[in-house]
């Protein structure tokens, strides 16, 4: 299209007549439209007296659209002028978004420069066909010894970060972004606390972590759309940046809360409730976003999705859903974190699927031997303790209780230690020597 013909186009859509419809019907996240031309996960704008509101169609009746608001509806009425804003939500990507911090329709919240300059692309895209993704074959190194060897984590692959309120998923995700190998990190907080966000990016990110990664937040006061939106924001700069060759690490912090928030949506609309009052949409929802992770014959997604289990029950809905979609679960013990165990991962209890591809013979034995070793101690623990165990009873125990010490030296690690993967093996190897 040359110039002449694109300032034509405009000039047509600018004399265009503009077609306005009004609000009919507003109950909690459920606004009745009518009168506008506009198509499922549109987006229109409704002149409040609070101001201009956006709003997605979500559904259409015989007697208008439904639409749910991507901000608080103080100071709408009914019979407030609506019309349509041409499309879906679109997001800005580009090289610029590093180091920067964004809401959770993209737009900046870090005072810095506009990002008007930048292309636009729908937040919404199918997921990658199933067999165009390359196998996962690589590991990617995330800096954390317990993780890189007892549960590695393959490039292109998705994990679970199972784990109750106060654990320390936030600590292990910055250790993680400041040692991983991936190119870029996409960080998403979703419905975290407000001050938290400040705290997590200055005191736990830092400048060197925060230069190679893009944050998107929707703080808990968020709308419940702009909540859910912002893991699709997330997830879209993340593929922006994997179909130009590199490898991204994707954080999001919680899957539960962009959960929560589909539910409060769900409800509003009418969905009946199901299990622990999640409606059937919140279980469509899960795959629909995390299928969109993976490999691609350009470049790589790993996803990190921190799911907030209630109680500590892992067998929590949404903990549960999650891990029959992932590629690997990773649980976090409060008991490990009370005794100042950190990070406080309970190996036993976490799984990778692709260790065999993305690790050597040598490698899977050490890790092997040394989950025998842990299982073998837990089980006799117990009766060390009382001083009821008889040595010899059980040669992997045996070995468990002279070495444990060391292996509680090499699960544990500060926040500000970055161990190289090959190094985390040399020290497994070490480990579990004769």
């Amino acid at each position: 299209m040359t110039i002449t013909d694109l300032t034509l186009e405009r000039a047509l859509d600018a004399a265009r007549a503009l077609t306005l419809g009004t609000v009919c019907e507003l109950v909690g996240l459920h606004m009745v439209v009518r009168g506008v031309p506009a198509a499922v996960g549109d987006l229109v704008l409704v002149d409040t007296a609070g101001g201009p509101l956006l709003a997605e169609v979500a559904a259409l009746r015989h007697d208008g659209m439904v639409c749910l608001p991507l901000g608080g509806t103080t100071g709408a009425r009914v019979g407030d002028l609506v019309r349509s804003t041409g499309g879906p939500l679109q997001v800005r990507v580009g090289d610029a978004l590093l180091g920067r911090v964004l809401d959770g329709l993209g737009h900046p919240v870090d005072g810095g420069e506009t990002i008007d300059h930048l292309s636009s692309v729908p937040v919404d895209i199918p997921a990658p066909p199933a067999l165009s993704r390359p196998r996962i074959v690589q590991q990617l190194g995330l800096g954390v010894r317990a993780l890189d060897t007892l549960v590695p984590c393959g490039r292109g692959q998705r994990i679970g970060i199972m784990a109750g309120s106060g654990v320390g998923k936030s600590s292990l995700l910055s250790m993680i972004a400041h040692g991983t190998d991936a190119d870029v990190n996409v960080i998403a907080l979703v419905g975290e606390r407000g001050r938290e966000v400040r705290e997590f990016i200055e005191r736990d990110l830092g400048d060197e972590g925060l230069r190679r990664s893009v944050i998107v937040v929707a703080t808990s006061d968020a709308a419940p759309v702009e909540r859910l939106r912002a893991a699709f924001v997330a997830t879209r700069i993340a593929e922006w940046f994997r179909d130009t060759g590199r490898h991204v690490l994707l954080m999001m912090d919680s899957l539960t809360r962009v959960a929560m928030a589909q539910r409060e949506i769900g409800l509003s609309a009418g969905e009946p409730p199901a299990t622990r009052g999640y409606p059937p949409s919140v279980f469509g929802l899960l795959p629909r976003l995390l299928e969109r992770a993976g490999t691609s014959e350009h470049g790589s997604i790993t996803g990190l999705y921190t799911v907030l289990v209630e109680g500590d029950d892992l067998q929590d809905p949404i903990g549960d859903t999650a891990r029959s979609i992932l590629d690997g679960h990773v649980v976090l013990s409060r008991d490990l974190a009370t005794a100042g165990h950190y990070p406080a991962i309970d190996v036993l209890e976490s799984v990778s699927r692709v260790t065999s591809a993305v690790t050597t013979p040598a490698q899977q034995a050490d890790a092997i031997q040394l989950r025998r070793m842990l299982a073998a101690h837990r089980s006799v623990r117990e009766l060390v303790e009382i001083g009821a165990y008889v040595s010899g009873a059980d040669a992997d125990a045996d070995a468990a209780i002279a070495r444990l010490p060391r292996i509680q030296t090499f699960l544990r690690q500060p926040m500000d230690d970055v161990t190289a993967t090959d190094e985390g093996w040399r020290l497994l190897h070490e480990l579990v020597l004769p």
